[in-house]
């Protein structure tokens, strides 16, 4: 007689139904306003209070305090018409030392199927995209923290954007018993990556782009779940617990927004640098104080970038943000933005040498004219 399969294993290989999805959208937004910022108080932004950001740490997780928190303000909720209808939206602004501003915000939803979450990337109101509608608040922002700017960008640059699909857990099929997160996600894997990529035909999508698109993902507990892509991810988390998750993805795509503005930083000074010297050769000590203050700003700068997020509430929360800075290749940009330092300062050096050279050639021809001055002042008083 064959023994009875475990009630476990049949529920992980029968696909059930979930009722509904209900969650949030969180669509993040950095922005790079300047070199840094001056670490004053700041008591009000955009007509609100501002508060210092805090998580719950209620949980019984190993934790540290956060190294770094951020200033941010809360702004006051709106009604939007989105694709289903009317819905209410909160937008909070956080702004950092490093001279980041991040912008999230929180779009409600509530879906038969993961499929009509697809119409939620590149949110568009009845009255406009929602992209420009942050990027007309951060502008506001910058306006207003302008006192405070070190060196502010000229211009605010493209956007880094992320999505993060918060669905509320636990998930429940048509009879209202819960669902294993982990075997829901391995059911509906496919449904999952096209969401994340914002493929709209499910049956389009090939089974190496859905198993890539899905393939780095956590759970803590059985009704938790977290899924992270290039462009978006996927939460299954109950609702009073994603703060933290959410702050690490936020601060993981600030990171790329700032090192990719410090990659262009890096880019222009070397060509400006590089065509300098072609043009003024004799403008060398200019060139030198420009590659001196460069290099001093963006080491310490990117230091402080990194220091961000030396600690973290819990070991899962760092396990999370290890694989969002795979994603978004985090080690790859560091990595370059430390190799074009290095030749700002090989060139530095390359300067430096080159004007220590300059100056001793010039103390040999003086050393050489005080001889012959001595030699023909000597031959003069032989005559006499």
């Amino acid at each position: 007689m064959e023994a009875p399969v475990p009630e476990e294993t049949t529920s992980a290989k029968t696909p059930r139904t979930v009722k509904r999805y209900a969650g949030r959208v969180i669509y993040i937004y950095a922005f790079d306003i300047a070199y840094e910022m001056l670490r004053q108080p700041v008591s009000q932004l955009l007509g609100q209070p501002v508060a210092q950001f805090s998580v719950d740490t209620s949980r019984r997780h190993p934790r540290h305090l956060f190294f770094f928190r951020p200033q941010m303000v809360r702004l006051p909720p709106m009604e939007r018409i989105g694709p289903n209808g009317p819905v209410r939206i909160e937008r909070t602004l956080k702004f950092l030392p490093v001279g980041a501003l991040s912008i999230t915000v929180s779009v409600p939803f509530d879906v038969k199927s993961i499929e009509d979450l697809v119409a939620f990337h590149d949110l568009e109101f009845s009255n406009g995209l929602l992209s420009q509608e942050v990027r007309q608040l951060a502008e506001e922002a910058r306006r207003e923290l302008a006192p405070l700017l070190v060196k502010p960008a000229p211009q605010l640059e493209e956007d880094e954007a992320y999505t993060v699909f918060c669905i509320d857990a636990p998930l429940r099929a048509v009879d209202e018993r819960p669902l294993s997160a982990a075997d829901w996600l391995h059911q509906h894997r496919r449904e999952v990556a096209a969401l994340l990529t914002q493929e709209s035909d499910v049956n389009q999508l090939s089974r190496q782009e859905a198993d890539e698109s899905t393939g780095r993902f956590l759970s803590y507990y059985e009704n938790d779940l977290a899924v992270l892509d290039w462009d978006a991810a996927l939460i299954v988390r109950e609702p009073g617990q994603l703060d933290e998750i959410l702050y690490v993805l936020e601060l993981a795509n600030l990171q790329l927004g700032e090192l990719e503005a410090y990659d262009r930083i890096l880019d222009a000074a070397l060509e400006r640098s590089y065509r300098d010297l072609a043009q003024r050769p004799g403008g060398r000590g200019e060139i030198m104080r420009e590659l001196r203050e460069i290099r001093l700003d963006l080491a310490r700068l990117n230091d402080e970038l990194s220091n961000i997020t030396k600690f973290f509430g819990d070991w899962h929360v760092a396990r999370i943000y290890e694989n969002i800075s795979a994603r978004f290749h985090l080690g790859d940009w560091h990595r370059t933005i430390e190799e074009k330092l290095k030749t700002l300062d090989n060139l530095y050096q390359l300067l430096n040498v080159d004007r220590t050279n300059r100056w001793m050639l010039t103390l040999e021809v003086t050393v050489v004219l005080l001889f012959v001055i001595d030699l023909v002042l000597l031959v003069l008083g032989l005559e006499r």
